[in-house]
């Protein structure tokens, strides 16, 4: 049977396809993250104004990316939600190239979050079903979105040295553009196959699963631990005397660590299961953040970037493939979307949580931090009485 899969695969190309379209999707996040900001101030909003827009496509995530979720579950079409999403995200940046104002491009921002906060939950959830039913592995795949993401950061910050800032826009729907493209090559999934036995979640009450909330409160709690981390390791380091190419450099060192995990992960023992992976996460998440907060030598950064690896790779690996397990077969993008939203909820406590420790303690706010993996890896072994899920 995995033999077929995988000849199956190998005819219609899903793999490949996927793959270029998570680059796609990355190339889009590698250039937005942190460029949209500049372009924001080209447009002459200040400084509180482009908070308030950098804050609305986290509140608009919160309705469409359940809603569109549960629309893919229901008509059993994700391909076709991934293109819309795609296509929608192209028209909405368009507009937005053409508004000017705080309010307008406010709106505007609202509007196009509705169709790219969905696309990532969207194909985790098309990538777990359609890989799954291929005999193929997830890490793999995935892996070239994150070396996308990488390109694109470096890429991008070439072409913005030479370009006026106000045109930084045209570069966002270039990449979109691309992204609805590479949309329309994916591969329908096969036809389902017979309903699958569950791991401790009855019939169709997801949001009513122990479980899931186990899961969700783990990987969350461990992900949200990298709030500091995300939010004021470059101030830290370069108070410290380090420059901006050492910064780049131990960023990047922790984005390709999590790469080597992705693509190794098909060749993982067996007896580590997604929930050992999360479990593994918070591992590494508490030892990582535990020695930042002694202001450990410059020497050790490298080691500790590392663990990147463990603290978000494993985490997000094991996380998405345990959801996919125990989700109903009619609830798959139902479970990322919901899976996604909180997080994102948790992720920004956690960031406007980092801001104050920070400003009080400074590098010892990493201390909070391994506190909260280690209450995530608590919820890792409740997830392990809910689910049935051993963690090796």
């Amino acid at each position: 049977m995995a033999a077929s899969s995988q000849d199956r695969d190998a005819s219609d190309g899903f793999s490949p396809r996927l793959a270029t379209f998570y680059a796609a999707m990355f190339v889009f996040a590698g250039i937005v993250m942190p460029f949209f900001p500049v372009w924001l101030q080209a447009k002459g909003l200040d400084s509180r104004a482009t908070g308030i827009v950098l804050a609305a496509p986290m509140l608009m995530r919160l309705v469409s990316v359940p809603l569109l979720a549960r629309l893919a579950d229901r008509w059993s079409a994700f391909r076709a939600a991934l293109i819309a999403a795609s296509v929608g995200s192209v028209l909405a940046y368009a507009l937005l190239s053409q508004v000017a104002g705080f309010v307008p491009i406010l709106l505007a921002v609202a509007l196009a979050s509705v169709a790219t906060a969905p696309a990532l939950p969207l194909t985790d959830a098309y990538a777990l079903k359609g890989l799954g039913l291929r005999g193929r592995a997830y890490g793999p795949v995935r892996l070239w979105g994150s070396v996308a993401f990488v390109a694109a950061n470096l890429g991008a910050g070439l072409v913005v040295d030479r370009i006026a800032p106000i045109h930084i826009i045209w570069l966002l729907v270039a990449a979109l553009v691309m992204v609805a493209a590479v949309s329309l090559a994916l591969r329908p999934l096969a036809a389902a196959p017979p309903p699958r036995e569950e791991l401790g979640v009855p019939g169709r009450k997801l949001l009513l699963s122990p479980g899931f909330w186990a899961i969700t409160a783990a990987a969350s709690l461990i992900q949200a631990s990298h709030a500091v981390y995300y939010g004021f390791s470059v101030l830290d380091w370069r108070a410290k005397g380090l420059d901006a190419t050492s910064i780049g450099g131990l960023w990047g060192l922790a984005v390709i660590a999590e790469i080597v995990l992705f693509a190794v992960s098909a060749r993982l023992p067996k007896r580590l299961g997604p929930l050992g992976l999360v479990g593994l996460g918070a591992c590494g998440a508490f030892i990582r953040w535990g020695a930042m907060s002694f202001d450990p030598p410059l020497a050790l950064l490298p080691l500790l970037q590392l663990l990147h690896a463990f603290s978000f790779g494993a985490t997000h690996l094991g996380s998405i493939q345990l959801l996919a397990r125990i989700a109903p077969d009619r609830q798959s993008a139902t479970a990322q979307g919901d899976f996604a939203t909180v997080l994102a909820l948790v992720m920004a406590g956690g960031m406007a949580l980092a801001g104050v420790l920070y400003a009080d303690l400074g590098g010892r706010a990493y201390a909070a931090m391994a506190l909260a993996a280690a209450l995530g890896g608590a919820f890792v072994l409740l997830a392990r009485r809910f689910v049935g899920e051993p963690l090796a």
